[in-house]
């Protein structure tokens, strides 16, 4: 299952608010910051690579 479509519009369009939306103000929210800062492709890429990566739950 991948993240859905919102999310990855949020994390495509703006950064920051796209890895809130999936994990919280924590570390990985300051990392996109800060990229998004250096330059709209590295936080861009930042955040859908993060929402990509998240462990899926295993299937029972």
């Amino acid at each position: 299952m991948t993240p859905a479509a919102s999310r990855i519009a949020a994390a495509a369009l703006l950064p920051p608010f796209g890895v809130y939306l999936e994990e919280g103000a924590g570390r990985p929210f300051q990392i996109a910051c800060g990229l998004t800062l250096l330059g709209f492709l590295p936080g861009a890429g930042y955040a859908v690579w993060r929402l990509f990566r998240r462990p899926q739950p295993a299937a029972a």
